[in-house]
């Protein structure tokens, strides 16, 4: 199982088994160095959607009860496991990143570190959810990924615009 993405390089690569045990594998390390439990960690993204093609990194979510209780030894705790905290600027989320080696190039994982139970946290699952119990929309996902690289568009922001409206509509399902 090859792992990571340089910065702002988006690629897909077919489905790989080995994204949950590299996931689980990863949830102990974070549990082993921080005082984060179990059922506050969860694999999100694609890698944690069976049977898509996805970006060769492994998103995590991480819920917290407070930010304000972040304090150096948390962040200490994920070093430790391999994390560093990014420089990226987005509301009521922190990000941190795993990195293939000391040159900082390449990406293998995030963590997303969200308030526990809070929209960003419910949000996240319900996505990962929802496309594993359908099928149809899971296709739909990953053809509309595909369709970006055949675009010509190239970096990570785009991407990212270029998916939002389904991933709002699918969010907008919570509610129903």
């Amino acid at each position: 199982m090859n792992l990571g993405l340089k910065k702002n390089e988006v690629i897909l690569v077919p489905h790989d088994a080995g994204w949950k045990r590299e996931f689980a594998g990863t949830k102990e390390e974070i549990i082993k160095h921080t005082s984060i439990q179990p059922h506050q960690i969860e694999h999100i993204g694609s890698t944690s959607i069976e049977g898509i093609q996805a970006k060769p990194v492994i998103d995590i979510v991480i819920g917290v009860e407070n930010f304000n209780s972040l304090d150096e030894d948390f962040f200490t705790g994920l070093k430790e496991a391999g994390f560093y905290r990014l420089q990226v600027e987005r509301p009521d989320e922190i990000v941190c990143a795993k990195f293939t080696d000391t040159t900082f190039e390449t990406k293998t994982h995030f963590i997303h570190l969200v308030e526990f139970n809070g929209e960003k946290w419910r949000q996240m699952r319900f996505f990962r959810d929802y496309l594993n119990a359908n099928v149809a929309v899971k296709k739909e996902y990953e053809m509309l990924k595909d369709a970006f690289l055949k675009t010509g568009m190239e970096g990570i922001t785009e991407y990212t615009k270029y998916k939002e409206q389904f991933v709002q509509s699918i969010f907008m399902k919570m509610d129903e």
